[in-house]
């Protein structure tokens, strides 16, 4: 490698360190321990050697493999008659031979040899095998491997751990694969064609380009009969497509691939996260949308209370009216002052009491009959109302799984919430003091039993019916007590006018009232509910917000990445896949 293409190198990687720098913030965010951990070791690699990571079951011959294939007469690589546990070898190259423990399930064992100064080895216990470290292969290992050399046993290729496997690492990972069949000294020849055929097919199936298998013995190649040992033309596709010098431009090529695959695991994390959020504003748009048509329809039952209630009145009060125009008239005065010189019962002032009584009994008919209905309509509209939003509430849409691959912990905390909020909106439905509205009930002792003893959204056409009541028998009583006054203390002969005057406008001053009062109180009490119920949402609102910054955030960090991700890839000419 010339001075000026080991600088270009030196360059990208350092780069590729600063965007794989972001993709560990990214993942620190995300709060995804593994994928962190992933990243961290994949920053840590990015100048390493070209790495090789062995696979495949136990007793493939992994280990005499790799042994064979280092060819220093050593057994550097343990071969036990048993499998070896969880551990992972990985072997690099050191002036001294050394073994170093890293954790209990990694070990680093250094060998003066010359290939590994362009290459490291880690040898991975059997795919097959049942551990509790397994995870360190997956995770930590083959995201930062640069080939991945699958080694079966020649006599059987085709269990089903070794090729589920296979296919993690292919899909998840786009990794170089090469395919190695070993023992082939224990195989008939035509046998070994057979089967050599069946791996390059099944995994060109896969989706493996020209898939490469090599059929090898280390037996023979550590005894020494490198010729049908298998091992020169492996030796010959490692020299001619990764050492002498092209190491580690491949290695910067997998490195981005790499990261390219990060990204691409995280963007489409991202994508079931977005839907959920998008699913949860639209639900919570629809709980806005069913408040307000609520408000709006009983507004509008209110309107049409108000107007039976006038119209009742209006009735009401024009008879009493004619009655009164009539009763003052001058022959029915002298008359009725006549006979009052014989029965005080017939005079004008008993005959007012009596209208004034009159009024009030019509007036309190007419307005409870009116009420009965109206109210009941109104109040059975905003019950059905409440039970339906409880019942939306228990049945939003859930994209995002616990067992999300990526963000359980974020569908987690929505679960939470939504659980919190269904519990809370359901207690809020059976309490009574959700529907009191002190602004509209100052009294309460003047609430009767059966309203106090109500429950929860059962109580709503009592509360209204009362809040009607108390509006009404307020105007009515007003009237009276004004038309009382105007009654009251006149000479009767010479005031006609004047108390029919004084009559009409304390009739349209309580019609006003009635008006003002029975529509603003019930439109208060709509309101008031309508504002109570939305205020359960108050924490998925909160987690609507956070989620929203959260998310912008994350697809800003990802279109950096991937911006700077092609950059490199289109000026290096690298050969990457982008998915």
């Amino acid at each position: 490698m010339n001075i000026q293409q080991d600088e270009k190198i030196k360059m990208y990687q350092l780069q590729v360190g600063e965007i794989v720098k972001n993709l560990q913030s990214l993942t620190n965010q995300i709060g995804h321990k593994e994928l962190t951990q992933t990243v961290s070791d994949l920053r840590q690699r990015i100048s390493d050697p070209y790495m090789f990571v062995i696979v495949g079951e136990v007793k493939a011959g992994k280990s005499s493999f790799i042994n064979a294939l280092l060819n220093t007469g050593e057994e550097i690589c343990k071969v036990a008659p048993s499998p070896m546990t969880d551990t992972i070898q990985q072997i690099v190259y050191g002036e001294n031979e050394d073994i170093v423990n890293i954790n209990p399930y990694l070990k680093r064992i250094f060998q003066p040899v010359e290939i590994l100064k362009e290459i490291s080895i880690v040898d991975t216990p059997g795919t097959n095998t049942i551990v509790d470290h397994h995870q360190e292969i997956t995770e930590r290992f083959i995201p930062g491997s640069d080939l991945i050399v699958f080694v079966f046993e020649s006599k059987n290729p085709y269990r089903q751990s070794a090729w589920d496997f296979f296919k993690f690492i292919h899909k998840d990972w786009h990794k170089k694969i090469i395919f190695v069949l070993q023992q082939k000294d224990l195989m008939v020849p035509n046998d070994l064609e057979v089967n050599i055929k069946g791996v390059s097919e099944y995994a060109a199936k896969n989706g493996i380009l020209n898939p490469r298998v090599f059929d090898v013995s280390a037996k023979l190649e550590q005894e020494g009969n490198h010729e049908a040992s298998g091992f020169l033309p492996l030796r010959k596709y490692i020299a001619d497509n990764i050492t002498g010098g092209k190491a580690p431009m491949l290695k910067l090529e997998s490195n981005v691939q790499s990261s390219f695959n990060i990204h691409q695991r995280i963007a489409t994390g991202l994508t079931d996260r977005k839907s959920q959020f998008v699913a949860d504003k639209e639900f919570r748009a629809d709980i806005r949308t069913t408040l307000d048509d609520q408000e709006n329809r009983s507004q509008n039952m209110v309107d049409t209370l108000v107007e039976n209630l006038v119209a009742g009145y209006d009735r009401i009060t024009q008879e009493k009216e004619k009655e009164l125009s009539a009763g003052l008239g001058f022959g029915s005065l002298i008359t009725r002052s006549f006979k009052a010189i014989f029965d005080k019962k017939v005079s004008a002032k008993v005959w007012l009491e009596g209208l004034t009584k009159e009024l009030e009994s019509g007036l309190n008919r007419e307005m409870s009959n009116k009420l009965s209905s109206g109210v009941g309509d109104i109040a059975e509209s905003i019950q059905q109302m409440a039970k339906m939003i409880d019942l939306k509430t228990r049945n939003s849409s859930t994209i995002l799984k616990n067992d999300h691959e990526l963000f359980s912990s974020i569908a987690e905390r929505r679960a939470n919430v939504l659980s919190e909020l269904r519990a809370t909106f359901s207690n809020f439905l059976e309490q009574n003091e959700s529907f009191m509205d002190p602004k509209l009930m100052a009294d309460k002792n003047q609430l009767t039993p059966n309203i106090a003893a109500g429950g929860g959204i059962a109580i709503i056409g009592a509360l209204l019916t009362y809040l009607t009541n108390m509006a009404v028998l307020d105007v009515t009583g007003g009237i009276l007590t004004a038309v009382g006054f105007v009654f009251a203390g006149v000479t009767i002969g010479w005031n006609r006018r004047k108390i029919l005057n004084g009559f009409s406008k304390e009739i349209e001053k309580g019609r006003h009232k009635l008006q003002k009062e029975v529509r603003q109180k019930l439109n208060d009490y709509v309101a008031n509910i309508k504002e109570k119920i939305d205020d359960n949402f108050g924490k998925f609102d909160q987690l609507l917000a956070v989620e929203e910054k959260e998310i912008v955030s994350i697809e800003d960090q990802l279109g950096s990445i991937e911006a700077n991700l092609t950059t490199i890839v289109d000026q290096g000419g690298l050969n990457v896949i982008n998915s």
